[in-house]
C-alpha cells in the first residue's frame, strides 16, 4: 500500500488498495446498498476509519452505462440538474459523496455529516473482502446479495462510533447507533380516502405488521417513532426503551468500535435476559451506577443527547420534504419519466377523475421537484443516527464537544452527534416505493379488519383499538378449542378480562393489548412455534394419508395441529395438542 497525497479538490486519496491490504479490515455490517468495514491495522491514515463497499443483487450484474460518461441516467440527469458536479459524476461513488456533501449536508447541517474520501481499489481486494466477510454476514444478506467486484473504488470515512484520535486516548467511548424511520404521519390531499389509516398510523408501525407475516421478524417492535421525534423529554425515553427491548436492525450499541448490542447488519429480535444482563456487565466503569441500574441510567444518558441536541428537528424538517406521500409523487414520476402513468391506468374505469389525475397537467419543473424532495426525504427517512459519549476527566474544560449531564449518576459525558448512511437513492426506486406502500396498507388494513369476527367492521373502528382498547370475539365452534385460546390469551400483556360464551361459541378478550399479538396468539402456522401469520391458515385435506404416515416417524418434535371445525393451527411451546374430529 503506497501513500501519496490526499487531494482536497475532489476529496479522493490517491492510494490504491490491494489484495494484502484486505487483512486489516473487519465486518462492521451492513445495509441494503452497502458493507462497512472497519479498520484493524496500524497505518496512521486509517486508523479510526471505516469503509463502505458497494454491494449488487446477487443475480444481477453492474448497471450499464450509456454514452455519457455520468453515472446517472438521463431522466436523473434531469432531475439533478442544478447540482453540476453530480450530474457529471462518472461513478457511483463519487456520486454518492457528492450527494452527502452537497445535497445532504447543508440540510442537515455540515457538523454533523461525513461524506468520506474516496480510495481507489483493486478487484483482487475486493474479492478478498468478500472471502474474508462472508462468515459474518448475515445468511439473508449473502442470499440476496454480493460485493460489486466491478467498482473501482470504495469511501473511507470517520468512524462515528469513537471520538477523534484513537480507541481509548482519552477514556472509554460508547456509542448508540439508531435508525429513526419516518417521524410524522402524512397528511397529503392525494392519498386515497381507502388509504386513511396512513393519517392514523405510523409508516413503521404498519410495515411491522408486514414484516411479522413474511416472518422477518418474530415480533413487534413497541417503537413509535413519532416518541422519538416529539421533542418531549418523557416520550424520548420511552423511544430509547423500546428500541433497547426490540433492537430488531434499528438499534446497535458500540464500545470502542465494538459491538455490543445489536446485529451485525440483521438485528436481533429482543434483548432478552441473558442479553441484558451481558449489556448491563459491560456498561460497568462506564455509567457509575449499581449493578442492575447501569442499563437505565445508559437509557437515560441517551435519551438526553438526542432531546439536549435538537438534532432530530433538522431531520424532520428534510423528512417533511415528502408532503404528496408516494401516492401523488407517484404521478410525477411518471411526468419525469416520460411514460403513461401505470397508476392510472390500474384505476376503475367506472369511478370518477381520480384526484391525483391533475398532477399530469403541472410543468415539468414542478414535476421535477416533486420527485426530487421525495427521493430526499426518502434518504433522510432511511438513514442511521449515530451519538457517541466520552465520560469528562474532572475538571476538563476547553472541549469542542457538547455535553451532557445524567443526574442519576452524578456524571458528565462529551458527545458528538452524526447522520450516517446517506445513500442517493436511483429514481426508478419510486416504483419499488410506490408497490411497497400498497403492499404493507393491503397487509395493515387486511389485519385490522381480521379483528372482527363479522367481517364488516369500520376499519376506523378497529384503528382506535389499536392504542385505545381492544375488544376481540373469537368465534370457535370447539370446546378444546375455546379453552385452549383462553390459555393461549391469558398471557398476554394488558388483557384485562376474557369471557367465554358457550352459548355463542365465542372468546371475548377485553383488554389494552395489541390485537396483532391477539392473533398471532390464536393463528400459528406448522413451521415451528416462532414462526407466526396474521394471515388465515393453509388448506389442509382432513384425511391426508402422508400426515398419518409422517407422524409415525416423529418422536419427541411439537407437532402442530388444525381443529377441523375452527380451522386454527396451534402450537403453545412444547405443548403437544391433539386436533378434535368433526362431531
Amino acid at each position: 500500500m503506497r501513500f501519496i497525497t490526499v487531494s482536497k479538490s475532489n476529496s479522493v486519496m490517491e492510494v490504491k488498495l490491494e489484495q494484502k491490504d484486505a487483512a486489516d479490515w473487519s465486518y462492521r455490517g451492513e445495509g441494503a446498498a452497502n458493507i462497512v468495514l472497519a479498520y484493524t491495522g496500524s497505518s496512521p491514515s486509517f486508523i479510526g476509519k471505516v469503509m463502505r463497499i458497494t454491494k449488487k443483487a446477487r443475480n444481477g450484474s453492474s448497471p450499464k452505462r450509456d454514452s455519457n460518461p455520468s453515472v446517472l441516467t438521463e431522466q436523473e440527469r434531469l432531475l439533478w440538474r442544478d447540482v453540476e458536479e453530480l450530474v457529471a459524476s462518472p461513478t457511483k461513488e463519487i456520486a454518492e459523496q457528492i450527494y452527502t456533501q452537497l445535497v445532504m449536508s447543508p440540510l442537515l447541517g455540515s457538523k454533523h455529516v461525513d461524506a468520506g474520501m474516496r480510495v481507489p481499489v483493486k478487484r483482487d481486494f475486493l474479492e478478498c473482502v468478500e472471502k474474508n466477510v462472508i462468515k459474518q454476514r448475515p445468511a439473508w444478506r449473502v442470499d440476496v446479495s454480493v460485493v460489486d467486484l466491478e467498482r473501482d473504488s470504495v469511501i473511507i470515512m470517520s468512524d462515528h462510533s469513537l471520538f477523534p484520535g484513537g480507541v481509548l486516548k482519552d477514556g472509554p467511548c460508547i456509542s448508540v447507533e439508531i435508525k429513526p424511520k419516518c417521524g410524522f404521519l402524512p397528511s397529503s390531499k392525494f392519498i386515497d380516502e381507502r388509504n386513511f389509516v396512513k393519517r392514523s398510523a405510523t409508516r413503521f408501525q404498519m410495515h411491522q405488521v408486514l414484516k411479522l407475516r413474511e416472518q422477518e421478524i418474530s415480533e413487534l417492535s413497541e417503537y413509535d417513532p413519532l416518541d422519538l421525534f416529539s421533542g418531549s423529554k418523557e416520550r424520548i425515553h420511552k423511544a430509547i426503551k423500546d428500541l433497547y427491548t426490540t433492537p430488531q436492525n434499528n438499534f446497535r450499541v458500540f464500545l470502542n468500535g465494538s459491538l455490543i448490542l445489536g446485529g451485525l447488519g440483521g438485528g436481533i429480535k429482543r434483548t432478552d435476559a441473558v442479553a441484558g444482563k451481558a449489556f448491563e456487565d459491560v456498561l460497568e466503569g462506564i455509567i457509575l451506577a449499581e449493578n442492575g441500574l447501569r442499563t437505565t441510567s445508559f437509557i437515560q444518558l441517551v435519551a438526553e443527547a438526542v432531546y439536549c441536541s435538537r438534532v432530530l428537528d433538522g431531520l424532520l424538517e428534510v423528512q417533511k420534504l415528502d408532503n404528496f406521500d408516494i401516492e401523488g409523487a407517484i404521478h410525477a414520476y411518471y411526468n419525469v419519466v416520460c411514460q403513461p402513468c401505470a397508476v392510472c391506468q390500474q384505476l376503475d374505469e367506472a369511478r370518477p377523475p381520480h384526484r391525483c389525475s391533475s398532477l399530469h397537467s403541472i410543468h415539468i419543473a414542478e414535476s421535477l421537484k416533486i420527485v426530487r424532495d421525495y427521493l430526499i426525504a426518502a434518504t433522510a427517512k432511511d438513514c442511521s443516527l449515530m451519538i457517541s459519549f466520552r465520560p469528562m476527566k474532572d475538571g476538563a474544560i476547553g472541549s469542542p464537544y457538547n455535553h451532557v449531564y445524567l443526574q442519576s449518576t452524578n456524571q458528565s459525558f462529551n458527545y458528538k452527534v452524526n447522520f450516517i448512511d446517506l445513500d442517493l437513492k436511483p429514481l426508478k426506486k419510486m416504483v419499488d416505493y410506490y408497490e411497497l406502500d400498497k403492499k404493507i396498507l393491503n397487509c395493515f388494513i387486511q389485519m385490522l379488519e381480521m379483528e372482527h369476527n363479522d367481517g364488516n367492521a369500520k376499519t376506523i373502528d378497529a384503528i382506535d383499538t389499536i392504542n385505545i382498547k381492544t375488544i376481540k370475539d373469537l368465534e370457535l365452534l370447539c370446546s378444546k378449542c375455546r379453552k385452549k385460546v383462553m390459555k393461549l390469551i391469558a398471557t398476554i400483556e394488558g388483557i384485562t378480562s376474557i369471557v367465554l360464551d358457550p352459548s355463542k361459541n365465542t372468546v371475548t378478550v377485553i383488554g389494552e393489548a395489541d390485537p396483532v399479538k391477539i392473533i398471532c396468539k390464536v393463528r400459528k402456522f406448522r413451521k415451528s412455534a416462532s414462526i407466526t401469520s396474521i394471515g388465515p391458515p393453509k388448506d389442509e385435506k382432513k384425511d391426508d394419508p402422508n400426515k398419518k404416515d409422517a407422524m409415525k416417524d416423529v418422536k419427541g418434535m411439537v407437532i402442530p395441529y388444525t381443529c377441523q371445525r375452527c380451522d386454527v393451527w396451534y402450537v403453545v411451546n412444547d405443548d403437544f395438542y391433539s386436533y378434535c374430529t368433526i362431531m
